[in-house]
Formats: C-alpha cells, sequence, structure tokens
C-alpha cells in the first residue's frame, strides 16, 4: 500500500498482504450516523459504476465482503480525517464526519487502478491490505478561480470541482466581479447583470450567474464537500459596478486605451448616466475605486452582501481589498472596517486580501497572504488568521517557463517543482506560527485563460502539489517521492480527458501502480 501513488500523501500507512477484491458480491454498509454517511458511500458507488460495479447496501457490518463506513463523532479521530482499515475479508472507514468519509474515498479511488478513470466495464477490483491513518495539516485547502476576467459557464465550474475535490480541496474561492465583469445576480442592483456582466478581457460578451445557478454550484460543490467562497472586490476592481452605476463613481476615468462604451439604449435601457465609466476591456490595475465617502455607496455594499449571505450557507464572503492604488489610504481603512461590519451583520466572516490588514481586523477575520508578508504579519498581530496564496508559489495562472503559450509571469515562473517545494510557515522572510494559518489556498487568475481546457492545463499538474502543502506534515513531503506519484496521475487525466501540461521536470512515462 505505502508504494501506490496516493496524493495528498497520507499521514501514515502500513502495510499488511494480500488485497479484499471488489466485486458483484460486495456490500456498503453504513454505521453510526447513517445518512451523513450515505453520502461519501454514494460517491463511492458512483465511481465504480462507472466501471460496471453495482455495489448495493447491506445491513451487516460483521459479514464479510462488506465495505463498511462508520461514521461516529466519538471516535479519535481530527476533523475531516478518517482511518482505512483494508482487509481480505472487509473494508472498515472510519470518520468522525462526513467529509473525513469522501476523503477515505478519494484516497481508495487512487489505490485503485488507473483504469476506474474510464469506462472500461469489469468483473473485479483489488485494493491492497493495509491501514491508513489520515488527517489535513489545515483546516482550508482551496482554490479560486476568477470568473470575472473571462466568464465560465456553469457546467466549467462543475468540472473544476469534479476534479479539485479528488485531491482533499475543501473550499472553492469564486471571485465574482473586478473591473472587466460582474458575475452574480444582485436583484436590487439588476443593472449589474444587465450591463456589468457583458465584459470581459477583451471585449467578449461576458456573462452572470443568476441567484439559482449559484445556488446550483453551490449545492453541486456541497455534495463533493467542498465550500464556495464568494467574493466582490472592493473598494477598486470595481470599474464593472461603475459602468453599471455612475452614483457609486467618485469621478475615476477608464484607461483610454482599453475603454469600450456602454450602449445603455441597444440594452433596452433608456435612463442616461454621464457619471458612469465605458467597460474596461484590457487586464490593467489599480484604476477604479467605489466612492468611499457616499452613504449610497454602503448601502450598494449592504444590499449585495445581504443577498449574497442568503445563498451562501458557507462561512466566509471575501471583500478583495487589493490593489485599490487611487483610494487614499485614509478613505481605504474605514472602508474596509464598514465593509466588515455589514459582513458581520450578515453572520458570515471576512476574508479579504492582505492589505486589508492596514484597516483593524475582526479575531475572526481571515487575510489572504498573496503579496507583502508584512501586511499578513500586520494581520496576525492584530488575532486574525492568515489563508497562504503566495503568488510566486501558489498563482496558478503563472506560467510553468517562458514557452508556456497562456498564463503571465509577473510574479514568478512557476515550474511543478517551484509550486512543491516551500512551507506555508516560512515565506517572505518571516516565520508563521501554525496556529496563525487558517490554510494554503492556489488562485487561477483568468487574464489570459479563456476556456475549461486552458483552466485544466494550468492547474495541472500544480494544484495537486498544493494540494498536498495544505494536507500532508511537512515531514511526509519530498519532492523525489511525489514527481514519482504525479506520474502515475497523468494516466488517470488522460483517461478523465484532462489537458495537463506534462512538465519536464517529471517521468510521466514511470510505471505506476
Amino acid at each position: 500500500m505505502s508504494t501506490y501513488p496516493i496524493i495528498p500523501a497520507p499521514v501514515t500507512i502500513t502495510d499488511a498482504s494480500g488485497h479484499f477484491t471488489i466485486n458483484k458480491d460486495v456490500q456498503i454498509v453504513l454505521v453510526g450516523e447513517k445518512d451523513a454517511a450515505a453520502k461519501a458511500a454514494e460517491q463511492l458507488r458512483q465511481f465504480l459504476s462507472q466501471v460496471g460495479l453495482e455495489i448495493p447496501f447491506g445491513e451487516d457490518a460483521d459479514a464479510k465482503d462488506v465495505i463498511v463506513f462508520e461514521l461516529n463523532p466519538g471516535l479519535d479521530i481530527p476533523a475531516e480525517g478518517y482511518q482505512l482499515d483494508i482487509e481480505k475479508r472487509k473494508v472498515h472507514i472510519k470518520g468522525t464526519d462526513a467529509s473525513g468519509l469522501y476523503f477515505a474515498v478519494q484516497t481508495i479511488r487512487q489505490l485503485l487502478p488507473e483504469s476506474i478513470e474510464g469506462t472500461a466495464e469489469v468483473s473485479k477490483l483489488y485494493l491492497p491490505a493495509g491501514s491508513i491513518q489520515d488527517n489535513p495539516e489545515y483546516a482550508y485547502r482551496g482554490m479560486m478561480l476568477d470568473v470575472a476576467r473571462h466568464f465560465f459557464s456553469v457546467e466549467d465550474v462543475k468540472r473544476v470541482i469534479d476534479l479539485i475535490s479528488k485531491y482533499k480541496i475543501n473550499y472553492l474561492h469564486l471571485h465574482l466581479s473586478d473591473d472587466q465583469g460582474w458575475r452574480i445576480e444582485i436583484k436590487s442592483w439588476p443593472l449589474l447583470t444587465r450591463i456589468g456582466s457583458r465584459n470581459e478581457v477583451g471585449g467578449g460578451k461576458g456573462g452572470f450567474y443568476t441567484q439559482e445557478q449559484y445556488k446550483e454550484i453551490v449545492a453541486y460543490a456541497a455534495s463533493k464537500f467542498i465550500t464556495i467562497v464568494p467574493e466582490i472586490d472592493m473598494p477598486g476592481h470595481t470599474n464593472s459596478a461603475l459602468n453599471s452605476y455612475g452614483i457609486l463613481n467618485p469621478g475615476i476615468t477608464v484607461p483610454e486605451k482599453t475603454a469600450k462604451p456602454v450602449d445603455r439604449g441597444d440594452l433596452g435601457i433608456t435612463e442616461p448616466d454621464d457619471k458612469a465609466t465605458p467597460y474596461h476591456t484590457g487586464i490593467e490595475v489599480g484604476f477604479s475605486t467605489l466612492d468611499t465617502d457616499s452613504p449610497t455607496t454602503y448601502q450598494f455594499i449592504d444590499d449585495v452582501i445581504r443577498e449574497l449571505a442568503e445563498i451562501t450557507p458557507g462561512p466566509y464572503i471575501h471583500i478583495g481589498g487589493d490593489e485599490s492604488h487611487v483610494t487614499a489610504l485614509e478613505d481605504y481603512i474605514p472602508f474596509i472596517e464598514k465593509a466588515q461590519a455589514i459582513v458581520t451583520k450578515y453572520g458570515k466572516k471576512t476574508m479579504g486580501w492582505d492589505e486589508v490588514a492596514h484597516a483593524k481586523l475582526l479575531p475572526t477575520s481571515v487575510a489572504q497572504f498573496w503579496a507583502k508578508g508584512q501586511n499578513a504579519r500586520m494581520a496576525i498581530e492584530q488575532g486574525s488568521q492568515i489563508l497562504v496564496s503566495p503568488a510566486v508559489k501558489t498563482y496558478l495562472d503563472m506560467q510553468y517557463d517562458s514557452t508556456t503559450q497562456i498564463g503571465l509571469h509577473w510574479a514568478a515562473y512557476i515550474e511543478l517543482d517551484d509550486a512543491y517545494n516551500w512551507d506555508p510557515m516560512a515565506m517572505d522572510s518571516l516565520a508563521f506560527e501554525r496556529k496563525s494559518i487558517l490554510g494554503v489556498e492556489a488562485p487561477l487568475w483568468s487574464e489570459t485563460v479563456t476556456n475549461l481546457e486552458e483552466i485544466e492545463f494550468m492547474t495541472f499538474p500544480r494544484l495537486p502539489a498544493i494540494a498536498e502543502i495544505a494536507w500532508t506534515p511537512t515531514a511526509n513531503r519530498s519532492w523525489e517521492s511525489f514527481s514519482k506519484r504525479i506520474a502515475a496521475h497523468g494516466k488517470r487525466w488522460e483517461l478523465m480527458g484532462v489537458n495537463y501540461y506534462k512538465s519536464p521536470r517529471v517521468n510521466w512515462d514511470g510505471e505506476a501502480k
């Protein structure tokens, strides 16, 4: 078992002799909190059915040829962790929550032959005997998808959820607004989608999610034990709000070379708005800001956060706060504090990019460290936690090298070994205490990423590398081991039709289990 290419690497693996056979005689038995356990068990049944193995539910946990899912909050297993025991006639999966059982299923999937990722039917499969005790190093293991610079469909987002859930990722952060486009329906401010959504980088048609579509994404993610974190960036990165409602504009102008007129009449909008900005079709940042002195701005934020909170069951709402270069610091600080208070008012915890640490943060607020370690330190000194996303290591939109056809390199070229070889507790010449780190997130910005195939290319294989950093204790990680294990996943991705990058740092033709 210890030689199998499991990613993220488990905490402990104990080998044994023999194997368990999955065939038509096997049953699944639920023990303890059965309804919750069934959610994880269904995921196992689902991918086994793809290869023709229909596994029914049974009742006798002491019978032979059973896969037992036991959910018992009283067990001595950490949150999201699991114990997996595979014997010749029984598989026993234990956890204190349903997510732990689900993550055990992802491990089982990787213990099975890569052929299970295809559709060729089989009569039996073998699991190696042994035991795994496993739990995550960090509670938050995330990916961010920028749907504002380029818009991606509900089905594209679901595909991303499917792929990242296999690596025990448990948060998907959706960047829902930026200068180029507004992507979520806000019923109290309808022009955000009538006008603000109809653009993207390059001047394309853009798009948006209705609230029902957003709820569909949230529910689908939850079925894979992933929590959605919505982001509305403010006070900068807000041109899509300013071209929808000029009343929010303090007088900013869009860079002339990237400005595209908004034809309000063509959109069926008869009321003129002289203060509204044109669309921004480029990738320049830092030119926009909300009017931080206007009461209307805070009513706008209140309405947006209220509607978003109502359809977001997860604990966090992200308020952005980055690169607001034209907002004076004396205006920025009270703005962030007011936005934070609104998020709190609606029962959510605030997240923001590391610049928000200039404001007075609540202990429940989280600063996402992307650029400046000193900002992260300021947040920690206030009693807040940080989410670690250093651009030089985790930004999935960075080119692998100078020959990569998509992506940028303003932060770094990030090859696979660069994405793997770092420690969240030691970044930017600063040492962070373990207790100060909520987790790790890998953002994928979409200035140059235009479709699902490009999302996959920039995400794989780097996302699994960052997933291992977030899940596996540092002492259990090594590039030598990871580079061999990831090679086996290439064959799985090919069967799944994933457009991945074949890093020259990996021998992709190496033998796999």
